[in-house]
C-alpha cells in the first residue's frame, strides 16, 4: 500500500525548514516550534489539517506584527528560490497557506507576497479568499500576472481564478459570470510553458459546466491556430465531449447519432465485489458503406450512499472505422475504493457510447465483498 501523502509533512521536512527560518530570523525558537507542532495529535491529522497546523504554529513563533512575520516567510522562500530555482513544490504549501490564513486583512503586503511564494509552492488556493473579498482588485492583479515573466506566476493567474478549482474555496461570482477570466486566458493561450497551457484548458473545462456556449465559441476561434491551442481546446472540451454535446463533437469531426454503427455481443461480469473488477467485452461494427470517425467510451451509473446514481464516463479510444469493419473490444473497470471514489452495493449499469450516444447497456450487481 502506498504511503499516505500526508506523511510528506514530517520532521525530515520541517527540521531543515526551521534552519532556513532561523537564518533570516535568528530569534526563531526552533525547538519550541517543533515540540508544539509534533504534539500528540499530529499523527491523527489529515493532509490539509497538517498544512493548516504548520501555518498556525509558525504564526505563533514569528513576530506578532503580521507584516514583520510575512517578511520572514517571504525571505525564507527567497532562500529556496535562490538555491533551487522556481518549482511547483507541493510539500511547501504551508507557505502560501500562511498568507491565506493570516493575511487576508492585509492585501497591500499579502498579494505581492503571494507573487513570490507561488514561484516555490503554488498559491492557487491562497488567492481564493482574496478573490472573494477584493474581486475587482484581484481581477486586475491576475490579469497583470498573466503577463509576468515567471511561468509560475502566469500559471497562478489562470489556476487561481478557476471557477471550480478542485479542493479550493468556491468563487460563486465567477461561476455566474466568468467574463473576468477570458482576457487572462487569451493572454496565456500561446504560453511557452506546458503547465500554464494545461491550466488554461482546465479553467475552460470548469467554465463549460455552467457556460458551454462560451467555451464552444472560444473553441471555434482557437482551433486551427497551432498545435498548442488545438491541444488546449481538446482538453478544455473533454467534459462536453463526455456529455455528448453535439457541437463539441462536431468541432472534432464526430457526428452525434451516426447511423450504421452498431454495438453487439455486449457481455459484462454479472456480480462484482467492492475491491474487485468489472470485465466486459463487445463488438463494434460499421454497417454503413463509408468510413466513420468514432469516439468510443463507456459509462457507469454508480450507486451512491444516498441511493441515487453518479454517472462517470470513461474514454476507450478514438478511431476511424472503415466500411464493413468489425472491431472486438475487451475492457475492465476496477471497483477499488479510493479517496476520491467510494463504491456501494446495488445495481449498476454499464453503457457503451459511440459519439455520445448509448448503443448498448448491461446491468450488473456490486456487492460488499
Amino acid at each position: 500500500m502506498a504511503e499516505p501523502l500526508k506523511n510528506i509533512f514530517s520532521r525530515p521536512l520541517l527540521e531543515p525548514f526551521t534552519g532556513e527560518v532561523k537564518a533570516v530570523y535568528p530569534a526563531f525558537p526552533v525547538q519550541k516550534f517543533l515540540t508544539q507542532l509534533f504534539d500528540d495529535q499530529w499523527e491523527w491529522l489529515e493532509l490539509k489539517q497538517r498544512v493548516r497546523r504548520i501555518s498556525e504554529v509558525l504564526r505563533v513563533h514569528l513576530p506578532s506584527e503580521y507584516v514583520q512575520a510575512l517578511e520572514i516567510v517571504v525571505r525564507t522562500t527567497e532562500r529556496y528560490l535562490q538555491r533551487h530555482g522556481e518549482k511547483l513544490t507541493f510539500e511547501y504549501t504551508f507557505l502560501p497557506d500562511f498568507v491565506e490564513m493570516h493575511g487576508v486583512s492585509y492585501p497591500d503586503v499579502s498579494i505581492p507576497a503571494l507573487e513570490t511564494l507561488t514561484r516555490w509552492s503554488s498559491a492557487e488556493f491562497a488567492v481564493r479568499p482574496f478573490l472573494l473579498q477584493y474581486p475587482e482588485r484581484m481581477y486586475t492583479q491576475m490579469l497583470a500576472w498573466s503577463k509576468h515573466q515567471s511561468p509560475m506566476v502566469r500559471r497562478l493567474s489562470s489556476e487561481g481564478i478557476r471557477p471550480r478549482l478542485p479542493w479550493g474555496m468556491g468563487v460563486p461570482a465567477l461561476k455566474r459570470d466568468p467574463s473576468p477570466i477570458f482576457p487572462i486566458l487569451e493572454n496565456l493561450k500561446n504560453d511557452p510553458a506546458e503547465t500554464v497551457r494545461r491550466s488554461v484548458a482546465n479553467n475552460l473545462n470548469d467554465i463549460a459546466k455552467e457556460h458551454p456556449e462560451k467555451v464552444l465559441a472560444i473553441a471555434e476561434r482557437w482551433l486551427g491556430n497551432n498545435a498548442e491551442t488545438d491541444w488546449i481546446v481538446r482538453h478544455a472540451c473533454r467534459g462536453l465531449l463526455k456529455k455528448g454535446n453535439a457541437a463539441a463533437l462536431a468541432h472534432f469531426g464526430f457526428q452525434k447519432g451516426v447511423s450504421g454503427i452498431t454495438v453487439t455481443k455486449l457481455r459484462c461480469t454479472p456480480t462484482v465485489p467492492v475491491g474487485g473488477r468489472l470485465d466486459f467485452s463487445f463488438s463494434l461494427k460499421n454497417q454503413s458503406e463509408q468510413s466513420v470517425l468514432v469516439r468510443l467510451e463507456y459509462r457507469i451509473d454508480y450507486q451512491t450512499l444516498s441511493g441515487k446514481t453518479s454517472v462517470k464516463v470513461f474514454k476507450i479510444k478514438e478511431l476511424t472505422l472503415n466500411a464493413g469493419q468489425e472491431l472486438p473490444v475487451e475492457k475492465y473497470q476496477r471497483f477499488e475504493d479510493f479517496t476520491t471514489r467510494k463504491h456501494f452495493a446495488g445495481e449498476h449499469t454499464l453503457a457503451i457510447l459511440v459519439n455520445g450516444s448509448s448503443l448498448a447497456e448491461c446491468v450488473f450487481e456490486v456487492t460488499q465483498g
